[in-house]
């Protein structure tokens, strides 16, 4: 378990690309700059997916991880 505490949870679970990453896209340009965003997902394809759209977009990946099936993302709003 993180001790980065996030200022947002996003439940993903369940939900095959693209939805994932539009909603952490969206959920991302509704925070503000330095809030820590925290993703739950269990599609496999957000390990690739996430970094690129963060790598696009500027924001930071501060911790990524897989626990039993789920994938958990924390990610601070940069930009």
């Amino acid at each position: 378990m993180s001790d980065i505490k996030p200022d947002v949870t996003l439940n993903c679970k369940g939900l095959n690309c693209p939805m994932p990453l539009i909603k952490t896209k969206k959920a991302l340009d509704s925070m503000e700059i330095g809030q820590i965003l925290f993703v739950e997902a269990t599609d496999a394809g957000t390990k690739a997916d996430i970094p690129a759209l963060l790598k696009r977009t500027g924001n930071e990946l501060l911790e990524m991880r897989e626990e039993k099936g789920e994938f958990l993302y924390y990610i601070k709003k940069v930009i």
